[in-house]
């Protein structure tokens, strides 16, 4: 077993959070744009790569804002992912003002559905992944202070 390595957009514009909307057996869930880290890829290669195949749009990078690890076996999908182990960083980030707002994903995740922007103070009523994420999200919103490291949360 490996651990991955798995680079996530935050992406917020007016108090909205641009998120992937996916579907499962238990309905709509919601993810920050981003994925897994490719063997020779750096961390932003891998985030511009990702965001242009799950929302079809180039982003400005910025700075980390946290780092969360995922230890499937001990979470609620753990009889799927027992042995799955990855470390998640996730940056601030911003789309290119000359980008077009219409998004095409050249390569969407599986699950993939959509693409939506939510209210961040609505984010709680939302299944978002990580669910401790949501919070943290909000509090920057609101100028509050939050840790970088999250820990083996979801």
């Amino acid at each position: 077993m490996q651990i991955r390595n798995s680079v996530k957009a935050i992406i917020i514009k007016e108090e909205k959070i641009l998120l992937t909307k996916n579907r499962d057996h238990e309905g709509d869930f919601y993810l920050c744009p981003g994925g897994g880290q490719e063997h020779g890829e750096t961390f932003h290669e891998t985030l511009l790569r990702e965001c242009m195949e799950e929302i079809g749009n180039k982003v400005e990078i910025g700075e980390l804002s946290h780092i969360r690890e995922y230890i499937g076996k001990n979470h609620e999908h753990s009889a799927i992912d027992v042995n799955v182990h990855q470390v998640e960083y996730y940056f601030a980030c911003q789309l290119y003002e000359t980008e077009r707002m219409s998004f095409h994903p050249s390569n969407p995740d599986q699950h993939q559905i959509g693409i939506e922007w939510i209210p961040v103070n609505d984010l709680l009523q939302y299944r978002l992944y990580p669910k401790e994420l949501r919070k943290y999200i909000i509090r920057h919103l609101n100028g509050e202070k939050t840790p970088i490291y999250l820990g083996d949360v979801n």
